[in-house]
């Protein structure tokens, strides 16, 4: 597991017809402030602000097809060659980390092809690497360096 300390947020929070929405600086639009939002904003801003991630390599909640099935994910990172590098997938605060999860995110990797993939929750993230030789996913301790 990764240990990640989240910058102080910083976030422009309004309110509008009794829904809480954030400000997106990615989407560049306010969207409803779910507790899965409040942990993809907060990894969003520890990439960008702690590690230096490229916040143009980042994307956000965009649409994938597993077959016929529609899907969003919630972060691809980028390369410089616009490839995918690395896949996030957020869930709530409340929500645990399991196989199920795990498998989610490698099945988006079937049709993102990225050399590393998160999971997180906020309180807890793990992040593997595609060990291409060995054809397994390994365990690291911390989030790599952006390339």
């Amino acid at each position: 597991m990764i240990t990640i300390e989240f910058p102080a947020p910083d976030f422009k929070i309004i309110t509008e017809n009794d829904k809480d929405l954030i400000f997106d600086r990615f989407r560049k639009k306010y969207v409803v402030l779910t507790p899965e939002e409040w942990v993809r904003q907060n990894f969003l801003n520890y990439l960008v602000t702690t590690l230096k991630y490229p916040a143009a390599l980042i994307g956000i909640e965009k649409e994938i097809y597993l077959g016929e099935l529609k899907k969003r994910y919630d972060i691809v990172v980028f390369n410089k060659n616009h490839q995918p590098w690395m896949i996030v997938e957020c869930k709530e605060m409340g929500v645990p980390l399991s196989q199920a999860t795990l498998e989610q995110i490698v099945r988006y990797h079937m049709v993102l092809p990225a050399a590393y993939l998160v999971i997180t929750n906020g309180v807890n993230t793990w992040c593997c690497e595609h060990n291409v030789p060995a054809g397994r996913w390994d365990f690291i301790e911390m989030l790599p360096s952006h390339q």
